[in-house]
């Protein structure tokens, strides 16, 4: 067993550089030491490699942002009161949604009377609660214009065409009108009006501040 020993340890020390055989000499024990130290260098290099490799780098993930809706016209149950008057089929008061435009009131209103002059009218403008829109009627004068102040409106004299041009008045109501004046010689009040065939209460309740006997 010495003598497998002694070859073994003769052979490691053939294989060794000569300033290692020098130094160290051919014993098993130093051998191993030097074994060892070259298995703890090499971990070392390893290690150090390892743990100085670049690391992958996640990018944070972007939130888109999120915008408010925009309320529509009328949410929340806001609500404006407009007066359609004049040459409509149906006129009177509406109830409309804040935001709607004059188009919209005139629908609500059965729309405008065939052969109705609406080229005055701007139907895209914006409602406001409690204003009249009057359609196919002259625009009351402005404040501080020249000439005569407008009155109201003789039934004893007025023509056809006078009437025509009142709010819910048309050429056949207009005539029925005058029809009833001749027959009964004039009226004697405002009040006669409500016996004229087609005039109910709510379009004597549109005329009666319009007109005069």
């Amino acid at each position: 067993m010495p003598a497998a020993w002694a070859a073994r340890g003769l052979a490691v020390r053939e294989r060794l550089p000569v300033w290692l055989q020098a130094r160290c000499g051919v014993e098993p024990r130093t051998v191993a030491a030097v074994g060892v130290v070259l298995v703890a260098a090499v971990g070392f290099a390893a290690q150090q490699y390892w743990s100085g490799r670049p690391q992958p780098v996640t990018a944070p993930a972007v939130v888109a942002p999120v915008s408010a809706p925009t309320p529509s016209p009328g949410a929340g149950g806001n609500r404006i009161v407009v007066d359609v008057s004049g040459k409509v089929r149906d006129p009177g008061v509406r109830r409309l949604p804040a935001g709607s435009r004059v188009e919209d009131a005139l629908a609500a209103a059965g729309g405008v009377r065939p052969g109705t002059d609406t080229g005055g009218l701007n139907r895209a403008r914006v409602l406001v609660d409690g204003e009249q829109v009057l359609v196919g009627a002259p625009a009351p004068p402005l404040p501080g214009a020249s000439g005569p102040a407008a009155g109201p409106l003789s039934l004893g004299s007025a023509t056809v065409d006078q009437l025509d041009g009142l709010p819910g008045v048309g050429p056949v109501l207009a005539q029925h009108i005058v029809d009833f004046r001749t027959a009964r010689g004039g009226f004697r009040s405002v009040e006669d009006l409500r016996q004229v065939n087609g005039i109910g209460e709510r379009r004597f309740a549109d005329l009666r501040k319009l007109v005069r006997p």
